[in-house]
């Protein structure tokens, strides 16, 4: 290319120059999340991870695709860039793990209107660091300056995670029954749902900034708010070495309500007790300051659970007690129960003393 035409591209705000150096600064943190199985370095035109060295007997490929949505404005008010991509390798990894897969690697889409060299290395950082607590490898991805889409600063981040398991050791949900218990494992705060409506409580009607500190919080708004999403996949692979478990959620965008039907057989209903365990405080502050009703924040939020865990009610207290040991904060929340095949959807969770 030309040094003319090469300036040319620049002016219309493309820096390829720029991008070759992103993906130098990146490169030693991208290569710390490789091991077995890697066969590329990050800036070919394709990842290539080799599925031949494993034990299992009907590999079944597992995968999942996810963006983190308007929680990236917090990050960009906040000037903070470092945790944003733990929260999208989370709603990924979270999200493979409910089938009993182990993630093999990730891929990221990063775009923004011009790119900042100091601001993408952090997000990269952040993506690396979920990489590593998922055990996977970040292996892959694309950057793309598009000016005249982007306002100045704004960016865009999507995920993709493949993962593997035996056809035979799929938690597909099936083998929930009645009499099963539901054990909750804590989330780290609102995780990356919901952020439209708690922008929307803590900005425009509370008229808060990220640097307030709110004393019910015990820290600023934007620290809260930031917190990043908790990664369930080495606790989960852990506990499936000893015990057998029925179901798993992963709970994201629609919270109880619509996440825990997902994995119910017919003729079966989880009836939750959400006096079993504390929510975080910004959950009530949410509802209290911003006028929610309980049933919508059950529906938004995750309510300070962010996985839960479905099984046999022999086995619940030593689950419970393994998940303590590997660090999680696990509560048995609810259990299963027998409801009419050709029951409505909405009638297959119940809430207690919220939808009852």
């Amino acid at each position: 290319m030309s040094q003319s035409s090469k300036s040319r591209y620049s002016e219309a705000g493309v820096d390829i120059d720029k991008g070759n150096a992103f993906v130098s600064a990146i490169k030693g943190m991208v290569k710390e999340t490789h091991g077995r199985g890697v066969l590329s370095d990050i800036g070919g035109y394709s990842g290539l991870f080799s599925i031949g060295n494993n034990d299992l007997k009907d590999p079944v490929l597992v995968s999942s695709t996810d963006g983190v949505g308007t929680k990236l404005n917090i990050a960009k008010m906040c000037n903070r860039h470092d945790t944003i991509g733990i929260d999208l390798v989370a709603m990924c990894a979270n999200d493979v793990i409910v089938c009993g897969a182990k993630p093999l690697f990730f891929l990221d889409y990063f775009s923004m209107g011009k790119l900042e060299l100091e601001v993408a290395t952090e997000v990269v950082k952040g993506i690396a660091k979920g990489c590593k607590y998922s055990k996977c490898a970040l292996i892959g991805g694309e950057t793309a300056e598009m000016p005249g889409l982007y306002l100045t600063g704004d960016y865009d981040l999507a995920g993709f995670v493949v993962g593997i398991a035996d056809r035979n050791d799929i938690i597909d949900g099936s083998e929930i029954g009645v009499g099963n218990k539901i054990i909750g494992l804590a989330s780290s705060g609102i995780h990356s749902n919901g952020y439209s409506l708690v922008r929307k409580i803590f900005f425009e009607e509370l008229n808060h900034s990220v640097d307030d500190v709110i004393e019910e919080l015990g820290c600023t708004v934007g620290e809260e708010l930031l917190r990043p999403t908790r990664i369930y996949v080495d606790s989960i692979l852990k506990v499936l070495r000893n015990y057998k478990l029925n179901g798993l959620v992963h709970n994201t965008g629609g919270g109880f309500i619509d996440n825990v039907p997902r994995i119910l057989p017919k003729g079966c209903q989880a009836i939750i007790n959400p006096d079993s365990w504390e929510a975080p405080p910004v959950f009530s502050y949410l509802q209290e300051k911003g006028n929610v009703s309980e049933e919508e924040m059950f529906r938004t939020f995750n309510m300070g659970i962010g996985m839960m865990v479905i099984v046999d009610e022999n086995i619940a207290e030593d689950v419970v007690h393994q998940f303590n040991a590997l660090g999680e904060n696990p509560q048995i929340i609810g259990e299963i129960a027998q409801i009419s095949e050709e029951a409505n959807e909405e009638d297959r969770v119940v809430i207690k003393g919220i939808t009852d």
